[in-house]
């Protein structure tokens, strides 16, 4: 008799639900993984009770304390002579001697140089005789004319002819001075241009002398500074001849116009280097200094947020950084006077404030404890660790 097949039907049927159960178990893990992840990182990323955590940004900080500053302008200008000329002849003939080479240094009237003087002496000596010559006919007539033996026409016509060769006479005489070439002013000579020998025109260029006792830089100055800068007021030159060293000066003369096409008034500058150290020609930059205080309120200038309307600074309050507008007065070098706004103690932020939005939060780099900070701001120091 056959046996019934319904007891395996039935088992194998268990073991096919039991795989399929095992594999629904497996699928529905795998589909809770992913959230899971998810708010794990949900978690890391919000604080415990879900919000956000506000990341500090990283800046650097200095103190606003009082401390001398001056209000300067400064520029760059070539110097140049004062005096200054070309020496020319004034007659024409060879050049007999040089008697100055360059580099010397001439006194005013010392002859440089002589052109040959002969054909100016022999004119010189002709005039001399006819002048001589008509002073005896006139003091001859003279006579005669007091005797009224000379008519007063021919009188006069002798005069005439007289004072005639008196203005030739002294003409000769001053081309026989022009044969000789002189400085025209005390100076040194910065350059020859002729040789022994060469045959002189009128008018040839022959030195060129220069006065380097006073020196001058002539700096054209924006017109927004024209109500600052006044003669007499005290300038500083420093040139890469001299690194280092400082030259005194004074503004000489303020141009009273203003140049419409550049929008500049000329300002010159005016040296004098007992030492020989300055030179014209050379590049100067010019420092003038017409404002001081000696306990003005002051931050470091890369403090300042300008070019957003009022001029303004970012100032730590609670860890916060809070931009407060400031009025600024002078500007000197790394530093920035504030007239309000601010007060002495006042932490503001200088390196990193690009990024900064109002209410920040703010993590201080180089920042010491409390108490030295305190204890820095009460002796009038900066603290340490800051920018200043």
């Amino acid at each position: 008799m056959p046996t019934p097949k319904t007891p395996t039907v039935l088992r194998l049927t268990g073991t096919a639900l039991l795989a399929a159960a095992l594999l629904l178990g497996a699928g529905c893990a795998n589909d809770q993984a992913p959230a899971d992840k998810a708010e794990s990182s949900a978690e890391s990323k919000n604080g415990k009770d879900g919000k956000r955590e506000e990341q500090a940004v990283a800046v650097e900080t200095a103190i606003a304390q009082r401390q001398s500053i001056t209000a300067s302008y400064s520029g760059t200008a070539p110097l140049e002579a004062r005096g200054e000329a070309q020496v020319v002849a004034k007659t024409s003939g060879v050049l007999l001697s040089l008697l100055a080479e360059e580099g010397d240094r001439v006194k005013a009237g010392q002859v440089l140089a002589r052109i040959d003087p002969e054909r100016p002496r022999l004119e010189l000596q002709r005039n001399e005789a006819m002048l001589r010559k008509l002073e005896a006919e006139y003091r001859r007539a003279q006579e005669l004319f007091e005797r009224k033996l000379l008519a007063a026409e021919a009188h006069e016509r002798l005069r005439f002819d007289l004072d005639t060769q008196r203005a030739a006479y002294e003409m000769a005489k001053l081309e026989l001075s022009y044969t000789n070439i002189v400085a025209p002013f005390d100076g040194v000579v910065a350059q020859r241009m002729a040789k022994e020998g060469n045959l002189i025109q009128i008018n040839q260029a022959m030195f060129k002398v220069v006065d380097t006792s006073r020196l001058e830089a002539v700096l054209n100055v924006p017109e927004r500074e024209l109500a600052t800068l006044k003669a007499g007021q005290t300038v500083a030159l420093r040139v890469d001849a001299a690194p280092g060293v400082a030259f005194d000066g004074a503004i000489d003369r303020v141009s009273p116009v203003v140049d419409a096409a550049s929008g500049t008034f000329r300002v010159v500058a005016a040296f004098s280097d007992a030492s020989g150290v300055l030179k014209p020609g050379m590049f100067g930059r010019v420092e003038v200094v017409y404002d001081e205080r000696a306990q003005a309120l002051t931050v470091p200038r890369e403090a300042l947020i300008e070019g957003e309307g009022v001029p303004a600074v970012f100032v730590v309050r609670e860890g916060r950084a809070v931009r407060t507008p400031i009025e600024v007065g002078h500007l000197s070098g790394s530093l920035a006077e504030v007239r309000g706004g601010l007060t002495e103690g006042d932490r503001v932020v200088t390196t990193g404030k690009v990024t900064l939005r109002d209410g920040a939060l703010l993590q201080l780099i180089g920042v010491p404890s409390a108490a030295v900070e305190a204890d820095a701001i009460a002796q009038g120091k900066p603290a340490a660790g800051t920018a200043g």
